[in-house]
């Protein structure tokens, strides 16, 4: 084949210049025509559409035209004409076909209306797909929007570490890490582990959040942000939860939780708007094939306030809505935290708006934020959306040393391995606010899709580490 420069499709379908010879290179989607001339839809996952080929049968040798089927990888080299067709403002007229591989009968991607459950078992071969290209072309739309915001303004990309021996949340559902054999482990007297040979000399555990290194981070740079992968060892069979996930965590030094609200809802906005102008035909297609209100909701978001009240007041709004015979799955008291169930219906059903809720009681929240005038509640935030639930979490930190130190005592939460964070309190402390947003929970939202699994391109789950 004659040697000549390859044109992405997504510049292809925007190029006038009618006449001209163009090299272009994809996967077949599919193939249909005569005995006189055959149609190749190509994508190159540059963008959603597909170049048409029109190949002459009589021009091309007919044992390589068999081997033109879905899945098979082309590079054509041919004359851009305007297309005849609807659909297209212009195709391919082939005047040279080769086969760069094959793919058998058996490619697991057929055109065909597989479910994204049978996709899932096959994710090495699902992003081939018209909608798993828009997913991810999107994530990451997604993933230079976070960037480009916090850039402008003026925070600063901090990396805090994937391995750690600080539990954040306290929770202690955390994947440990060692390099000592699993089948002989040294024990102390006592009976426990003994990880004074481990590699780090001490037990070791992949980070469930960068925020507390984040926190230093703020307090010394003023403004920073985390993104990168978390793990959470949490059992949890859900469409909204991951073993292995990303997220965003920026940290502002001297900013209240008011500050911190407004921030979430500006961010999250921002990124919004950029997907509805970066990604206008993956959000169309996505529209059309996945969620037909999506497009609604992503607009209304962005042109709406969001809701500002208190847990209480949310729980007031919760046990009203069931002396008037709403049904819950799960119960609704004071103290306890809310499920999806209740988000969603504060979201969609009562206010209708995104929300953001704050002062939650103090026992259902992390040790590190802000606790109340009234001793009961913490400066807690949280920012709910329709379709998701909760989609960012975060708070006020507690800048007081002795607060501080009383709730890591009272929560039993072992202060060696908490001195250097401590340290932040005694030595120049300030008032700081940040909050967490799960990168897979925006994506399922810009996506409309259903499953937090299929915005990943390997989702980790229980019993679940293939590809």
């Amino acid at each position: 084949m004659q040697s000549l420069k390859r044109t992405k499709i997504v510049d292809l379908i925007h190029c006038t210049e009618f006449g001209s010879t163009v090299n272009v290179k994809g996967w077949v989607r599919t193939r249909r025509g005569s005995k006189n001339v055959n149609f190749i839809a190509l994508n190159d996952g540059s963008t959603i559409k597909n170049v048409q080929i029109v190949a002459d049968v009589e021009q091309f040798d007919a044992e390589m035209l068999k081997q033109i089927t879905t899945g098979a990888c082309l590079s054509v080299v041919g004359t851009l004409v305007e297309s005849q067709g609807a659909g297209q403002a212009s195709e391919i007229q082939a005047t040279a076909i080769e086969v760069l591989g094959t793919c058998d009968a058996d490619f697991p991607m057929q055109k065909k209306g597989q479910t994204f459950e049978y996709m899932r078992t096959h994710a090495h071969m699902r992003l081939r797909t018209n909608t798993f290209g828009a997913v991810f072309r999107i994530r990451h739309n997604m993933a230079m929007a976070i960037h480009r915001y916090f850039h402008e303004h003026g925070f600063f990309y901090f990396h805090t570490p994937i391995i750690t021996a600080s539990d954040a949340e306290g929770a202690g559902q955390m994947f440990q890490v060692t390099t000592q054999d699993l089948n002989n482990l040294p024990k102390t007297e006592e009976g426990q582990v003994d990880y004074a040979n481990d590699f780090f000399g001490k037990q070791a555990s992949l980070t469930v959040s960068g925020q507390l290194e984040g926190e230093l981070g703020a307090t010394a740079l003023g403004a920073i942000y985390t993104f990168g992968p978390t793990f959470r060892a949490e059992n949890s069979n859900t469409p909204r939860h991951l073993a292995e996930f990303w997220m965003i965590e920026p940290e502002v030094a001297f900013n209240d939780i008011t500050d911190n609200m407004d921030l979430a809802e500006d961010f999250i906005k921002y990124c919004i708007r950029w997907a509805l102008e970066n990604c206008k035909d993956d959000l169309e297609f996505l529209n059309n094939m996945v969620d037909k209100t999506l497009l609604e909701r992503l607009h209304f978001v962005v042109n709406n306030n969001f809701l500002r009240l208190t847990y209480t007041e949310g729980i007031e709004v919760l046990q009203k809505a069931i002396a008037e015979g709403r049904k819950f799955e799960f119960p609704v008291t004071w103290g306890t935290d809310l499920s999806s169930e209740h988000e969603r219906f504060l979201v969609e059903e009562h206010f209708k708006c995104p929300i953001i809720l704050t002062d939650y009681p103090k026992e259902i929240k992390a040790f590190y934020m802000k606790q109340n005038e009234d001793g009961k509640t913490v400066r807690a935030m949280d920012v709910l959306f329709p379709q998701i639930g909760e989609i960012i979490g975060g708070s006020e930190r507690e800048e007081s040393y002795d607060k501080l130190v009383a709730r890591i005592e009272e929560l039993h939460i072992p202060m060696k391995d908490m001195w250097w964070y401590l340290d932040t309190r005694k030595f120049g402390t300030c008032p700081h606010s940040g909050f967490g947003l799960g990168f897979e929970r925006l994506i399922l939202f810009v996506t409309g899709m259903q499953n937090i699994r299929d915005v990943i391109p390997f989702p980790r789950t229980p019993r679940s580490a293939e590809f």
